[in-house]
């Protein structure tokens, strides 16, 4: 293309050429490139794919076109078990939540949604109100893809309005005279045996946004709410993990769902921390310990004292598969901690034990140095928040000075003066270095 002496554009054939259009009778008719009919045919596949769905005979390449085209608002149970794991569950993702971090479910997409669409659905049931086939009819879908439920809220049944006491002229109710029946949540009976592929459950009974109708009731299990969960545990034989957490879980119901979990062939995790779980409580734990597999036990923050630390300690000193143990938080004082050091001198298998906080002195520090020479399988140790002192201190870093075995000592605010504590890192640095060097080899 080249300009004239006046400036204005002189035009070859060959620019007319390219210049020339077709005016077509199709108003949707375009210069673009016409699509391969292959691509039509899939289209096509996708534009009917609610009244004729056709997934599993197509390759790769064409499964992707698929996905990455179908409608989100197409119904599970037609996607459910047809649609592989792949971008149209990423989509159905992204579209529902704003934050979806596909690492935390093994980068499979599909079981993101699966798992957090229905603890959406259980967080959200209301006794008396939802209709359990609401639950019941999800189960086919996801059976095969939820490995875990955390389910932050289980709701109570909607309270009816107290009726205003017109004879009496009365308007002085008040919470103790309420008589209604008692606060029932969810019953996981109905779902966690159909879940076949189930390995963990995170439950904590409470509300999120209760508002002005706040009652302690809200963050509480009955004790029919516990005994449902209890048969429903034992019936779920994949379980690994089970996390019970703020929910006010006292001795009772604690002593319920032990005795539902003795011979569980698959638990591995037991969290019952932040609860109101006391020495009889602690006394089915320690039971528990002997009968089972569990490999972590976390009691932290519960009502434990040295009388449910001694069962506990009764049962360290058998074989046990236990390899991590939390009672942080509790009031085991020097009379748990001593019995935790005498049953540890006996054991071989823990690797971390966690005490701190738990109104401890001297001398449960003299009886755990006698631990620390001796036992070569202890790992990691933490009696922080605890008034072991100066002289507990001393005795701690003169027993650390002989192990070669712990990489871990938090004895932080425990009074003991910054020599000992300076000592005792040096040794854990020392004891990380030579555990590093032999993960090398």
């Amino acid at each position: 293309m080249q300009t004239g002496w006046d400036g204005a554009y002189l035009y070859s054939a060959e620019d007319y050429r390219k210049m020339r259009r077709i005016i077509a009778e199709d108003p949707y008719w375009t210069l673009t490139t016409v699509p391969y009919l292959s691509n039509l045919c899939l289209q096509c596949i996708v534009n009917n794919f609610e009244e004729k769905p056709i997934f599993e005979e197509l390759t790769a390449s064409q499964k992707d076109f698929i996905q990455e085209r179908l409608s989100l608002s197409l119904p599970l149970h037609l996607t459910a078990n047809l649609i592989t794991d792949g971008v149209y569950w990423k989509r159905c993702c992204k579209q529902k939540w704003d934050v979806c971090d596909v690492s935390h479910y093994d980068h499979s997409w599909k079981r993101m949604f699966f798992e957090r669409h229905l603890e959406n659905i259980i967080e959200l049931f209301i006794p008396n109100e939802t209709d359990p086939k609401v639950v019941l009819q999800m189960v086919p879908l996801c059976k095969h893809y939820v490995k875990r439920l955390d389910i932050s809220q289980l709701l109570p049944p909607i309270k009816e309005p107290q009726r205003e006491e017109e004879e009496d002229g009365s308007d002085m109710a008040t919470d103790t005279e309420y008589d209604g029946p008692g606060i029932e949540h969810f019953d996981f009976g109905i779902l966690l045996k159909k879940l076949t592929n189930l390995e963990e459950l995170h439950l904590t009974y409470g509300f999120k946004h209760c508002g002005m109708n706040f009652e302690w009731k809200m963050f509480e299990m009955t004790d029919r709410d516990c005994e449902s969960l209890a048969k429903a545990l034992k019936s779920c034989r994949t379980l690994k993990l089970f996390r019970l957490h703020q929910s006010h879980i006292e001795d009772k119901k604690c002593r319920l769902l032990v005795k539902y979990l003795l011979d569980h062939p698959s638990l591995r995790v037991l969290d019952f921390s932040h609860n109101l779980i006391g020495d009889s409580g602690a006394r089915a734990i320690g039971k528990l310990l002997t009968k089972s597999k569990l490999e972590v036990l976390n009691m932290c923050d519960n009502n434990i004292s040295g009388v449910g630390a001694k069962a506990i300690a009764h049962a360290l000193s058998k074989p046990s598969s236990l390899l991590s143990l939390n009672l942080r938080l509790n009031h085991l004082t020097d009379e748990g901690g001593e019995a935790i050091a005498k049953a540890m001198l006996k054991n071989n298998t823990l690797l971390h034990l966690h005490l701190g906080g738990n109104k401890m002195t001297w001398l449960t520090a003299f009886a755990l140095s006698e631990v620390l020479v001796q036992n070569n399988s202890l790992k990691s140790i933490n009696l922080s928040c605890n008034k072991l002192g100066e002289d507990g201190g001393k005795a701690l870093e003169k027993a650390m000075s002989c192990n070669t075995s712990v990489t871990e000592c938090d004895i932080r605010l425990t009074e003991v003066n910054e020599q000992s504590v300076s000592s005792v890192n040096q040794v854990v640095w020392t004891n990380q270095s030579l555990q590093q060097k032999k993960q090398a080899k």
